[in-house]
């Protein structure tokens, strides 16, 4: 709370004692330097979206694989099953048993 009530008459003080700049700030420029470094921001920004697509479509490649192979075991294993009750008196190679 009192940190507050001294808040006010330090920041009059302090803007009080700045100078006035010595440069017109309408006419200040990053120059080639500020240049450089926001190419430099955009180019890794476009290189990291490029790389979470990357990943983003592998995740899903594999998500889509699991789930034929999951489908493809599951009718493997239903065909098996079903192949299994209409062959009721024949063995593993299909040759009836006495």
């Amino acid at each position: 709370m009192t940190a507050l009530l001294f808040a006010g008459p330090v920041a009059g003080f302090v803007l009080a004692i700045t100078p006035p700049p010595e440069f017109n700030p309408d006419t200040v420029t990053p120059g080639p330097a500020g240049f450089v470094a926001i190419f430099f921001v955009a180019a890794m920004v476009v290189v990291l979206a490029l790389d979470l697509n990357r990943r983003v479509r592998r995740n899903t490649y594999r998500a889509e694989i699991k789930e034929r192979l999951a489908a493809e075991i599951a009718a493997n294993a239903a065909a098996a099953d079903a192949g299994a009750t209409t062959d009721g008196d024949a063995d593993s190679q299909g040759t009836p048993t006495k």
